[in-house]
C-alpha cells in the first residue's frame, strides 16, 4: 500500500510539474507585430528624444520583447533591438524573407508548383498557415513558402 501511495504521489507531481510548464509556455508565447506604414522610426529607447536607429517600412514584423508606457521595444529578424510607438505597429500578420532566395509554390507542399521566388528582405502579407507553411500574399503574387524561408 505505501509503494502504491509513493507512486501515485510521483504521478500527481509530475503531471502538477507538466501543467505548470505547459502553461509557462503558452503564457510565454511570443508576440509580433507589423509597422503600419513606411518611414517609421526605431529609436534607441522610449521617447522621441532618444536616437532613431533605423526608419522602417510598412509591413515590417516585429517582435514585442517588453512594454513602457505607450512604447513597445521590439527586435527583428536579425535580432535587432530597438523601441516603437504602440499607435506605429497593428497586429495584421506579416513575415519577411530571410534567406537568399524561397521557391513560392501554388499549395502548401513541395509537389505544388513553383509560381515565383520570394527575395532575401522581401516583406508579404501571411494570410494562413498549413503544418510548416506559410500562404503569403503580394501585389504581384500569391502563393505557399516554407516556415523556414521567413520570420516570424
Amino acid at each position: 500500500m505505501k509503494n502504491r501511495t509513493l507512486k501515485q504521489s510521483v504521478r500527481i507531481g509530475v503531471l502538477a510539474a507538466a501543467l505548470v510548464s505547459a502553461l509557462t509556455v503558452s503564457a510565454m508565447a511570443a508576440e509580433f507585430v507589423s509597422v503600419l506604414k513606411d518611414g517609421v522610426n526605431l529609436r534607441s529607447g522610449p521617447e522621441t528624444k532618444f536616437e532613431v536607429l533605423f526608419q522602417l517600412p510598412a509591413g515590417y514584423p516585429l517582435k514585442v520583447l517588453a512594454r513602457q508606457g505607450e512604447w513597445l521595444k521590439v527586435s527583428d529578424y536579425e535580432n535587432d533591438k530597438g523601441w516603437i510607438f504602440s499607435s506605429l505597429v497593428s497586429k495584421t500578420r506579416y513575415v519577411i524573407v530571410k534567406v537568399k532566395e524561397g521557391n513560392v509554390r501554388s499549395g502548401p507542399g513541395t509537389k505544388y508548383d513553383k509560381v515565383g521566388k520570394a527575395v532575401r528582405d522581401c516583406i508579404l502579407k501571411s494570410t494562413e498557415r498549413k503544418g510548416d507553411w506559410v500562404k503569403i500574399t503580394h501585389p504581384q503574387l500569391t502563393g505557399w513558402l516554407h516556415k523556414t524561408l521567413v520570420w516570424p
